[in-house]
């Protein structure tokens, strides 16, 4: 079956001030879905900016949600951007792109003693169902050849490779675990091969 590179449609740059300093934003929008490229101006004038990818927790980046280590992370990341000059891709694909419905489900199924891993593949899907167009849609957008990447992740590092941009240093972004999330990190850390 011949697939088929999604039409993605891209807003204008607009401003966005915010409490963690003064932002662009670009709106890119795959399908019915609206992703998000957040940066300070001039960012891609660095050599090797800060970028991080960091896909959508609707429990944890809006409700403050401490089962997961989202909200942390891109706060953290929306901070070292502030000081350093980068770009955060906010990716939205809930869940690991199951969506929140399916999320929350899995939430119940995790609170029946599943990890998130089994949680999602009882529900009938993969671990993670992410894609990545839209990430190549905004690195090529920018001209993005050489990046400082924020994440502990290592699937994300060689998918940032596969799109032909240059890694120069990976920078972990460590968050204290707490009683709610120790088992999802421990997944993360010993099943899906996370650095921290």
């Amino acid at each position: 079956m011949k697939t088929t590179t999604p039409i993605i449609e891209k807003s204008s740059i607009a401003n966005l001030p915010s409490k963690y300093g003064h932002f662009k934003i670009r709106v890119y929008k795959e399908g019915i879905q609206e992703h998000l490229a957040i940066f300070t101006e001039n960012f891609e004038i660095q050599e090797a900016p800060l970028v991080r990818i960091h896909s959508e927790c609707l429990t944890g980046d809006t409700m403050g949600s401490i089962k997961c280590d989202c909200n942390n992370q891109l706060h953290k990341a929306l901070n070292l951007i502030a000081e350093q000059g980068g770009m955060v891709i906010y990716h939205r694909q809930e869940g690991r792109n199951i969506g929140l419905l399916n999320k929350v489900n899995a939430y119940a199924l995790q609170d029946q003693g599943r990890n998130t891993i089994e949680a999602n593949v009882e529900l009938g899907f993969a671990p993670d169902q992410r894609t990545y167009d839209v990430v190549r849609e905004i690195f090529n957008d920018f001209e993005l050849k050489k990046i400082r990447l924020l994440t502990n992740n290592p699937a994300k590092v060689s998918i940032v490779e596969e799109l032909n941009v240059e890694i120069t240093e990976r920078i972990p972004i460590i968050i204290d675990s707490n009683p709610y999330n120790e088992g999802y990190l421990r997944v993360k850390k010993e099943q899906m091969g996370h650095i921290f």
